[in-house]
């Protein structure tokens, strides 16, 4: 498969290549990452052909787009895109001294949720200096869901202030060549036919639920999308890691830690997969883009030899007969898009 040839983004004018690079681990998600190490990453990552950097400010609370910026400050602009997203603003903390605990470094900037205009107007002009950038290539509609807002309530809240406010927002920097496709990202079954009903995207990023190890949202909702034509980006394809590292000890799989069971389903499919000589990663990594909607896989790295094992793994073959055998062992959707 090749890494960088490029589909459309659902009813975009947007190509992306097929693999993209996620930045949440240059935010420093599990450890901190060195400043050398951040640069080396983004380098190994541009050397190796990689054109296209996912980022937002939550990720290390605005870190992530320091050094995705960084890394694309002195490449001409036409030979990258990036995407980045919206639903928090950052601000300094009262007391200043106050540190964030979700993210194992990062920057000590406070947040608020807010899906109005003028906190998307803000939020975008953010993003432009930290990035260094003038325009966004993709713009994200970030965790308006429950994983983060908990209730019915606050979740229609943030609905109708994206409906009333923020959307137009993002209609209008779109309508500006600001922007080339607006989305929305989806951590949870149940969000997209809301996002439906509600506004016009060209796609959505989905994380988690579309990968080797879950295939909860072709259920319905992919199917109900890409009947408008609107495309998907899969995020966290490894499943967090469970799908890269295999089913070792302390293994996180959806951001916790795996249970037995998604460990035992794991160590089969790395079975199946050690009997057609593809490692489980690559098997991971590959999945999603047998779905004709899905324009591209964007795992992050924080170190250069990940960002190269990414791209190896895109190019390795992998034959039929290892998707049949995952659906013959009900280890996949018998449904799944495959060869």
């Amino acid at each position: 498969m090749d890494p960088f040839k490029r589909r459309k983004l659902g009813t975009s004018n947007v190509m992306l290549p097929q693999l993209g690079f996620g930045g949440a681990p240059l935010g420093e998600l599990f450890v901190k990452v060195p400043e050398t190490d951040s640069i080396a990453t983004m380098a190994a990552a541009w050397d190796g052909g990689i054109r296209y950097y996912d980022t937002a400010p939550w990720y290390g609370r605005g870190l992530s787009e320091h050094r995705i910026g960084q890394g694309v400050y002195d490449k001409p602009r036409d030979e990258y895109q990036i995407s980045t997203k919206v639903g928090r603003v950052l601000h300094a903390p009262i007391p200043p001294a106050w540190r964030p605990t979700d993210w194992a470094g990062g920057l000590p900037f406070a947040l608020r949720f807010d899906y109005s205009y003028d906190a998307v107007m803000r939020s975008f002009e953010d993003s432009l200096q930290r990035l260094r950038l003038t325009r966004i290539d993709v713009l994200v509609i970030h965790d308006l869901d429950f994983m983060y807002h908990r209730t019915d309530a606050l979740v229609n809240a943030y609905l109708t202030q994206l409906a009333t406010g923020g959307y137009r927002a993002l209609a209008e920097l779109k309508a500006a060549g600001l922007v080339g496709a607006i989305g929305a990202g989806i951590n949870e079954t149940g969000m997209i036919p809301r996002f439906l009903d509600l506004v016009d995207l060209d796609f959505f990023l989905v994380a988690m639920r579309y990968t080797l190890g879950e295939q909860s949202a072709l259920e319905t909702e992919m199917p109900r999308a890409a009947e408008k034509g609107i495309g998907f980006i899969i995020g966290g394809v490894f499943s967090s890691g469970l799908y890269a590292t295999g089913p070792i000890k302390g293994a996180k799989f959806n951001y916790q830690d795996a249970t037995p069971e998604e460990l035992d389903r794991a160590r089969k499919i790395e079975a199946v997969c050690r009997r057609h000589g593809v490692p489980l990663a690559t098997a991971a990594l590959q999945f999603p883009l047998h779905h004709p909607q899905v324009a591209s896989v964007i795992p992050g790295g924080f170190k250069p030899d990940q960002v190269s094992a990414n791209i190896k793994a895109m190019q390795q073959a992998i034959p039929d007969a290892l998707w049949a055998e995952l659906k013959d062992e009900k280890l996949i959707r018998a449904d799944a898009p495959t060869p």
